[in-house]
């Protein structure tokens, strides 16, 4: 297991593939640790340097006291890219890590040299949705969300399947910190003007069942950057790298390929 020490936090990373390869990295949704990607890793090209890491409050990562803010999310995502020396990586942001891409981008632009935003916005849901949120956990714990968090997850046909109790559990065993603290740097994000300032190459994904960021707000906020292309994965909900792996794997792969990185 790798950890990094940023003083407040430590952070919990891979960082595998081929060490010279070019980097992509990999940054989760709320509620998930870093093996979101388990399904999507083998189907990518030989020769990348694949990076993910743990968000704060999330997976073997410290989870300090709730609340969190956009920028130290953000400032944690560049911390560990400078530690590991990567430069003009592929950064692939998830929900809330799609959010944190747009921030870093903004931030550092030679950190990140494309984008890919999956099933996120600019801005995600409102401040009064978010603290009903926070309070459902103050109160009853991350268990009293779980069923309805599936719901937005995932698309029908998959929560008839017994995997769904491993990703319920994976979500029911986060920091409450965690899930709070990230909960509440959702709320504080408005990446509107920000996010249609970049020129970077940018691609957006969405799934057609996601109850959580719908396919219309990801197409908006992708459509914010200039020359950004979208891609609809029919019969996924808010986590298509794990309804739709293959898909997923594949248009990433196209992706990668526009933007030269293999």
């Amino acid at each position: 297991m790798q950890m990094l020490d940023l003083g407040d936090i430590r952070l919990h990373y891979a960082d595998e593939g081929d060490p010279a390869g070019a980097p992509v990295v990999f940054a989760n949704s709320l509620g998930t640790d870093f093996r979101l990607w388990d399904k999507i890793l083998p189907l990518l090209p030989p020769g990348l340097r694949l990076i993910r890491y743990d968000k704060r409050g999330h997976g073997l990562s410290s989870a300090p006291a709730a609340p969190y803010s956009m920028g130290a999310l953000v400032r944690d995502a560049e911390a560990l890219l400078d530690h590991l020396k990567v430069t003009d990586c592929v950064f692939v942001g998830l929900s809330i890590g799609g959010l944190i891409a747009q921030g870093l981008a903004a931030k550092r632009l030679d950190l990140v040299r494309a984008m890919v935003l999956s099933n996120t916005g600019a801005k995600i849901g409102t401040r009064e949705l978010w603290d009903d949120r926070i309070n459902g956990v103050k109160t009853g714990g991350i268990e009293s969300l779980a069923d309805a968090v599936m719901e937005r997850w995932f698309s029908k046909a998959f929560r008839q399947t017994t995997e769904l109790t491993a990703w319920r559990n994976m979500l029911t065993r986060q920091p409450a910190d965690g899930y709070m603290g990230c909960s509440a740097a959702i709320a504080g994000t408005d990446f509107y003007t920000t996010t249609a300032a970049l020129t970077l190459p940018t691609l957006g994904i969405a799934g057609s069942e996601d109850g959580a960021t719908p396919p219309d707000l990801v197409r908006e906020t992708t459509d914010l950057v200039k020359g950004s292309r979208f891609h609809l994965i029919r019969g996924a909900g808010h986590l298509p790298c794990v309804e739709k792996p293959g898909e997923y794997a594949e248009v990433l792969t196209e992706f990668l390929h526009e933007v030269g990185h293999v």
